[in-house]
């Protein structure tokens, strides 16, 4: 495996879908951890990620601890704007994980201080307070494939 996508309570389904097709067009791994906003019958992620959804592989996991736990060892990077390095400054390994929290209020504050030295950020002006998830998601991935050497893409 590549990199890993990991979305945490994600609540808007159409940021889901659009992540799930960038998913399926890098051929990296989707976790989604519970409890989810939306129901995955809903007609807006299937339409956001129109015909990819069979190139998709997807994890569901009850909690983040459940999702830690499964995959110990590895390396997870913690994707907020209270960041204290750029998204670019990490050297991206295969089987990364790249966590990202809910629309309305990012990762928890205790999960971020207790990996800060995991926590990322995209630069923006000060005046804006945060991307759309889908674009972020699409950012820091295409980065840390982009170090990889685009693996399996052409």
């Amino acid at each position: 495996m590549l990199v890993h996508i990991v979305l945490v309570e994600p609540e808007i389904t159409q940021n889901t879908g659009n992540i799930a097709r960038t998913c399926a067009a890098t051929g990296v791994n989707l976790h989604l951890v519970k409890p989810l906003g939306f129901s995955t019958d809903d007609r807006y992620l299937k339409r956001a990620g129109l015909d990819y959804w069979h190139l998709v592989h997807i994890e569901y996991h009850e909690n983040f601890s459940e999702l830690r736990a499964k995959y110990p060892g590895k390396n997870f990077y913690y994707a907020t704007t209270k960041g204290s390095r750029f998204y670019s400054e990490v050297k991206y390994t295969n089987d990364d994980f790249l966590v990202f929290g809910p629309e309305t209020r990012g990762l928890p504050k205790e999960l971020l201080a207790a990996n800060a030295p995991y926590c990322i950020k995209i630069p923006m002006r000060d005046e804006a307070r945060s991307l759309n998830l889908s674009n972020s998601v699409a950012i820091v991935v295409y980065e840390a494939l982009r170090q990889l050497g685009f693996p399996n893409l052409k």
